[in-house]
């Protein structure tokens, strides 16, 4: 079976991801946005965007620095596993209504 988690910041509901697969070493999600999405939306957007060479992780850390700074948590729906503190216990990527998961 697969996971449902709710991406929460503090108590603020960010949005929901549905597992439907796997694409090794990512689980895939639906990703169906929350109330306090918009508040996320740039910096996930950002995230997303990251490709190509960054040898010094300067870019990717100047990306992903604000995005760990909010303290996103995965809260799986029928608590049978911990939650995940996003980019410290996993690693996720929103893409539009698509996630990609790794933990």
């Amino acid at each position: 079976m697969m996971t449902q988690w709710h991406l929460l910041r503090g108590d603020i509901l960010i949005g929901e991801l549905s597992e439907y697969g796997c694409d090794q070493p990512f689980f895939l999600a639906r990703f169906t946005p929350g109330p306090g999405w918009e508040s996320v939306r740039a910096l996930c957007e950002a995230s997303a965007a990251l490709s190509g060479p960054d040898p010094d992780g300067s870019r990717t850390t100047a990306v992903l620095k604000p995005l760990q700074d909010l303290e996103l948590r995965l809260v799986p729906v029928d608590g049978r596993q911990p939650s995940l503190q996003v980019l410290k216990n996993c690693m996720l990527r929103i893409d539009g209504s698509e996630a990609r998961l790794r933990y």
